[in-house]
């Protein structure tokens, strides 16, 4: 993020300098102030870096001194505080507060060209009749194609303030000319729910991707819809689910349980006792519930898991999450970056602090989840190993877990059969997508014409061997030798996976995880669980 200059004084030295400047801007608890001066400290840094401006060897740039001693000092305090710029603070932001502004697009570059997947709905580019399909070759009146073309290329052309225009020309099949649009740029929805359909008759599945600012507009919407679509019980999927805001997880806590019950209480050193409680009203508090989890699963997913464990509310599938359990809180400093430091741990209603340890320092914490991998952790339920001490009761005296994440109830493990070295580098350098844009900009026509809905194309397009043929070839093309075995191994994922991209461009994104579920271990163990009774009768629920 920043360019830092290499010095004789170790950063080390600042951390020390930084610390009560930092604790100066975001507490004011009369016992911390015992044990420092603040003015001491304070002039005491001061001093060093007019020491370093007067003497250093080198010209050196104070402003980058200083973002390196705070960013260095808050990774010594926890993993969770950090330090945001100025110039970073919008883009951070903008996934949690829910919308952005631009012309309302969903695009992928297809070798050099901007491709429209689709319009955001209500958005300025659907209004004026901007199609799937369609590719941008200029925009404001300069070539917008070249191998210079990435994200940030078009995030900087496209995206503006509210009000602004942008001029751009676009390519559609069957049209002899360009088509020239004035654009004029406006708020575009941010979704935090990827997917909201129906599993079978009676369950519904909603896949939540991060608490942001819409996400409980976005939920309550969804349940809606699917309570009219007849759903009695619910898959509510957190999994990669990293959090976002407190208050979104205690309000959609609060759609599954009673009135009065503890969803979680907060305390740090200079944070008192907060608790939170559910209110009166919830949009699901009967009904089955199941909550699936991972290892991606943290923060604000945790609080919700947590919860609906310990309130025996529903049952928690999958693999240990995360362990996140602190609260961060941001705090602005004068040239408007922002420390968003932690100011308390959050405890789950039995009590159980789930944040797993720090202490060995900020590398190995990040690395927890390789070391999971490597203990046979993730596909062997009994190479987890919790301490007596953290150890709790729900009230129907169900064993649950505190430390380290939330223990799901019904264990998934990680399937590793079908992921081969061949899928891992056909995903990450891009294949898959590459090629369903292809296959999807050269037969859109026949596709739309042959599928008029999406239910018409889950039952009716098959990934046949020519189909895959052509598939292999392309990968070869771009560097990717498949192996016969490794094929073997991963022809049905290979299958679904460039089944449900295509589904997801053609259709609503929903349609992707309409088609990937059928695969999804977890889902589908979820779905048995919701199903079958014994799984809530031998768990002593009512």
């Amino acid at each position: 993020m920043f360019k830092y200059i290499n010095m004789k004084f170790s950063s080390n030295i600042f951390l020390f300098f930084i610390i009560s400047s930092l604790i100066i801007i975001t507490f004011t608890n009369p016992a911390f102030s015992q044990k420092s001066d603040p003015k001491a400290t304070t002039q005491k840094f001061a001093s060093a870096l007019q020491i370093i401006n007067l003497a250093y060897v080198d010209t050196v740039w104070e402003p980058d001194l200083v973002e390196k001693a705070i960013i260095a000092t808050l990774k010594e305090l926890d993993p969770h505080s950090q330090y945001i710029s100025k110039e970073d603070l919008q883009k951070a932001n903008e996934p949690l507060e829910g919308k952005f502004e631009g012309i309302g697009i969903s695009f992928q570059i297809l070798k050099d060209t901007i491709l429209v997947i689709s319009p955001v709905p209500g958005g300025p580019s659907e209004k004026l009749g901007i199609m799937a399909g369609d590719k941008i070759v200029n925009i404001d009146g300069e070539s917008a194609t070249g191998s210079f073309l990435d994200n940030n290329y078009v995030f900087k052309k496209l995206r503006g303030d509210k009000g602004t225009k942008v001029q751009i020309s676009v390519f559609r099949r069957g049209r002899k000319n360009l088509i020239e649009y004035t654009i004029t740029r406006d708020k575009i929805p941010i979704n935090s729910i990827d997917a909201a359909f129906m599993a079978d008759q009676e369950i519904g599945y909603i896949k939540l991707n991060r608490f942001s600012r819409t996400s409980m507009d976005e939920f309550r919407k969804a349940i809606g819809e699917l309570k009219d679509h007849g759903m009695q019980n619910l898959i509510l999927d957190l999994r990669t689910n990293s959090g976002g805001y407190l208050d979104v997880a205690i309000d959609l806590s609060d759609e599954f349980l009673g009135p009065g019950k503890l969803v979680l209480y907060t305390e740090g050193s200079s944070s008192p006792r907060r608790k939170y409680k559910s209110s009166f009203r919830g949009e699901f508090e009967e009904g089955k519930l199941v909550i699936l989890i991972d290892e991606g699963s943290a923060s604000a997913s945790e609080i919700v898991a947590g919860a609906v464990q310990d309130w025996d509310r529903g049952l928690i599938v999958g693999r240990r999450s995360f362990g996140k359990g602190l609260v961060q809180r941001p705090y602005y400093l004068p040239d408007s970056s922002v420390i968003r430091l932690t100011i308390a741990r959050y405890y789950t209603p039995t009590g159980r602090c789930i944040q797993k340890p720090y202490d060995e320092g900020y590398e190995k914490y990040y690395k927890d989840l390789l070391s999971r991998l490597e203990g046979g952790e993730l596909t062997n339920e009994d190479k987890i190993d919790f301490p007596d001490s953290l150890k709790y009761y729900t009230p129907k005296n169900r064993l649950v877990y505190g430390g380290g994440g939330i223990m799901p109830d019904i264990f998934v493990p990680w399937d590793s059969t079908r992921i081969t070295d061949l899928y891992v580098d056909l995903l990450s350098k891009g294949v898959f997508r590459d090629f369903a844009l292809e296959f999807i900009d050269r037969e859109r026509e026949e596709l739309t014409n042959n599928y008029s809905d999406f239910n018409q194309f889950l039952v009716s397009f098959h990934i046949d061997d020519k189909f895959m043929k052509e598939f292999i070839a392309f990968a070869k093309e771009n560097e990717i030798e498949p192996k016969e075995e490794e094929l073997e191994q991963s022809e049905i994922l290979l299958k679904y996976q460039l089944k449900a991209l295509i589904a997801g461009n053609l259709f609503e994104f929903n349609s992707y995880f309409q088609i990937m579920t059928q695969i999804d271990e977890g889902f589908l163990k979820a779905k048995e669980v919701l199903e079958n009774e014994s799984y809530f009768a031998e768990l002593t629920f009512d």
